[in-house]
């Protein structure tokens, strides 16, 4: 197996938060990207989402999930993103993370959020993937503007990946 200099960055957005997030880590790390959908998709109507999201983590669901077109075989580095819903990773990237075996990747974490409730995405991930290298997860802000180049850059030296900045 050949292993590939490039990152996967593989993601779940509801919204489009963590979808922009990723979007930028391409740009950033060029990457390759991959989304993750669930079979069926979550209801439009937040009190219904929201009563559904509760439902799924407390029980420790994991949705089926689309196809998706990656395989992680040949990446050392997977960035895993999620909007953080009721404290915790989104299901349908806790469901791709359970299905696929991460043993002796990296897996850089990230979420977008509103400010609510806090999270401990690498806690939450460790116990899925618990032989891989879960490093500090980079939380972003749904309305954060700012240019996220520094952000990311200050993220990957925290996380000892600096190889990931691109002169």
């Amino acid at each position: 197996m050949i292993m590939t200099d490039r990152p996967l960055i593989i993601s779940y957005s509801y919204s489009g938060n963590t979808q922009r997030v990723a979007e930028l880590l391409q740009a950033a790390v060029d990457g390759d990207w991959c989304e993750i959908h669930p079979w069926q998709p979550y209801p439009a109507s937040f009190p219904e989402l929201l009563e559904q999201v509760k439902e799924e983590i407390r029980s420790g669901y994991y949705p089926r999930l689309l196809p998706v077109s990656c395989s992680l075989r040949s990446y050392q580095i997977v960035f895993a993103g999620s909007p953080n819903w009721c404290g915790t990773i989104a299901p349908p990237l806790a469901s791709w993370l359970y299905r696929n075996d991460l043993s002796g990747k990296i897996i850089l974490p990230f979420y977008s959020h509103c400010g609510g409730v806090s999270c401990d995405f690498r806690r939450d991930i460790r116990r899925i993937c618990p032989k891989a290298d879960v490093r500090e997860p980079l939380g972003v802000l749904d309305n954060e503007k700012k240019d996220m180049g520094d952000r990311f850059r200050d993220w990957f030296l925290r996380t000892g990946t600096e190889c990931l900045i691109r002169s």
